[in-house]
């Protein structure tokens, strides 16, 4: 099995996506929930860990959808639990 190096917050994200798997959910969410930023920050880190997410682990490449104007959602059934 090869080992996979992920950041603290890279962990904290998937984790919080596999809890929250089939939801939607906002960047403002996200970062009030995975960084702990007050409501109205503005920032594209969910969009770069996302990426990196994806980058690190292919097979989120397709589970994890982004949604226009909105955010991410980690599909349902493409992720085992």
């Amino acid at each position: 099995a090869e080992r996979l190096e992920l950041s603290a917050r890279e962990f904290q994200l998937l984790r919080y996506f596999l809890s929250h798997r089939g939801v939607s959910l906002s960047r403002e969410q996200l970062l009030a929930d995975v960084w702990g930023y007050h409501p109205g920050t503005t920032t594209r880190t969910v969009d770069v860990h996302v990426r990196r997410l994806k980058q690190k682990l292919p097979l989120l490449d397709d589970a994890i959808i982004s949604i226009k104007s909105l955010g991410y959602k980690l599909r349902e059934s493409d992720v085992p639990a």
